[in-house]
């Protein structure tokens, strides 16, 4: 959240609430705890049911720790009936294996020559 403290909500938290477009705590009201979570699950992040009752603590204003548990079980029960409805993707990796292709580059005289040298660079 940009500027404004939420209670319950680290900077970790905070972080991923920016990177899935919620800003303000407005944006936070409008989408919930539970559909905040999700965005935060969908983005590919690995967050804990922590959040989510931090999330709606924030919202009752009040430490998620004080949360009954009988809405905790309606915020799981909640963000399960979402998931499978619309389960989440596995995020594909961020990029393939990097394999070294160093080619070792030698002029006629067997002397190495620097890498991405030809005779065009000397114009």
């Amino acid at each position: 959240m940009s500027g404004v403290k939420l209670r319950n909500i680290g900077p970790k938290s905070a972080a991923w609430l920016r990177q899935v477009g919620l800003r303000t705590p407005e944006d936070l009201v409008a989408v919930g705890a539970v559909g905040a979570f999700v965005k935060v699950r969908r983005a590919g992040f690995k967050p804990s049911l922590n959040l989510l009752y931090s999330l709606e603590g924030a919202l009752q204003d009040c430490h998620w720790q004080e949360l009954p548990e009988a809405r905790r079980t309606v915020l799981v029960a909640e963000y399960e009936a979402i998931i499978a409805d619309q389960p989440l993707k596995k995020a594909p990796p961020a990029s393939g294996p990097v394999y070294d292709r160093t080619v070792e580059h030698r002029d006629d005289d067997g002397d190495e020559a620097p890498p991405f040298e030809s005779d065009d660079d000397n114009r």
